[in-house]
């Protein structure tokens, strides 16, 4: 390797990447000394779409990747934009050679050109085999509905389809992670990991989650699904004998449900309004482990919002009825969030998936520390927020038997 400066050798990185005729592909990864990204990976490549050739870029975070397709000027900024990213290390593939630029602690830049022997042929098409957890012609899809008995995904399933695979590698990365950090306990035989999917409705989850953790990742579990229809409870049981799956379904409301034992990982998927906040409260009474949790409809500040005088000078945020509903869903699930945390939750806020497939896109990814917060900035952030606004979070009200006898206002009108 030869040292460079590196602001010389991205510059030469940046020539690949928009070389449209040559790139095969490139990665970025790592992070700089004393640096932080916010992808762990970028991987490029051109895809020849109807439109044109795109530079595509995939963006890798935590949980899942991020597909984005670039072309002109376009390109060009996202290149500029990514090349702006600490990463340590980048990897550019052409059709004549292969380069390395590894960044060092004094940030500067080795850099190793290899020329091919042989010249290649970069591959362009688009539509790339994506490795899929459960099979199309899995018998839980095929018992679902959502795919056919020949084990084909139905046309009109396939973003039921899209939604169980994204939701499962959520909760497989957060389930794995939890184990190596300690958060979440080691299962066994004996002392299975419990699981509680509340809201179950027909258990696309319930079941798809059961399937994949114990059949395909070998980890032993134990799955309930709550749901407040004796009809829903009865399909399921009937679904779980037909596939001889261990997995029991109490009927009831999120909360009142009663489980015979506390769970370690609460679901919560796309539960109606207030509902989620049903979830999260259960979830922090059973001091669940994990918490995955993707709200539906915001109805409850929304409404609101709409009775409150607008604080200045954000009126323009709740004059226009969609923007004001847009701003009331990112407002509930900011304030769950934070409540989450104050009570000893660590909270992140992710895309659970495109919303091209559902416009209820957002989960909120909660792991227990055991250490409730008691002040600071976090509990000073959802002051100002609820007095600002003059809001009452439904979930601030469910928890303030919990956090309410520490003298600290949680609701606007305490």
């Amino acid at each position: 390797m030869a040292a460079e400066p590196l602001l010389r050798a991205l510059m030469m990185v940046r020539t690949h990447l928009l070389d449209g005729d040559t790139l095969v592909k490139a990665v970025a990864s790592g992070r700089q000394k004393g640096s932080e990204t916010q992808w762990k990976r970028i991987e490029f490549r051109y895809v020849d779409l109807k439109a044109g050739r795109h530079l595509q870029v995939v963006r890798y975070d935590e949980t899942q990747a991020h597909t984005s397709n670039h072309a002109g000027d376009d390109a060009r900024t996202v290149v500029d934009e990514i090349l702006e990213i600490p990463f340590a290390n980048f990897h550019v593939e052409t059709a004549t050679s292969q380069m390395q630029v590894r960044v060092t602690k004094k940030a500067e830049a080795m850099v190793s050109i290899t020329e091919r022997e042989e010249a290649v042929e970069p591959e362009r098409g688009h539509d790339q085999p994506k490795e899929r957890l459960l099979a199309e012609d899995h018998p839980v899809l095929i018992a679902l509905g959502i795919s056919t008995a020949e084990g084909k995904v139905k046309p009109t399933r396939q973003d039921k389809y899209r939604q169980v695979e994204e939701f499962l590698r959520l909760l497989d990365a957060a389930i794995a992670d939890g184990i190596k950090k300690k958060a979440l306990r080691t299962p066994t035989k004996a002392d299975p990991l419990r699981i509680v999917d509340l809201g179950c409705g027909n258990a696309y989850l319930t079941f798809a989650a059961q399937q994949y953790l114990s059949g395909v990742r070998k980890l032993p579990v134990a799955i309930t699904g709550v749901d407040v229809k004796q009809q829903s409870a009865d399909h399921n049981s009937g679904v779980a004998a037909q596939l001889g799956i261990d997995a029991d379904f109490v009927v009831g409301t999120i909360a009142e449900a009663q489980l015979p034992q506390n769970p370690d990982v609460v679901l919560a998927l796309h539960a109606c309004d207030t509902a989620t906040d049903e979830a999260l409260h259960r979830a922090v009474e059973w001091e669940a482990s994990l918490v995955l949790a993707a709200p539906c409809c915001h109805h409850d500040i929304s409404a609101q919002l709409r009775k409150a005088k607008t604080p200045s000078p954000y009126a323009a945020l709740t004059r226009h009825g969609i923007l004001r509903e847009r701003f009331a869903d990112t407002l509930t699930d900011a304030l769950r969030a934070s409540l989450m945390r104050l009570e000893g939750y660590k909270v992140d806020v992710v895309e659970f998936i495109d919303s091209a497939h559902t416009p209820r896109n957002t989960l909120l990814r909660a792991v227990r520390t055991g250490s409730k917060v008691k002040g600071g900035g976090v509990r000073k952030e959802y002051e100002e927020l609820v007095t600002t606004w003059g809001i009452s979070p439904k979930l601030a009200e469910l928890l303030d038997e919990r956090v309410g006898g520490d003298g600290v206002a949680l609701r606007a009108e305490d």
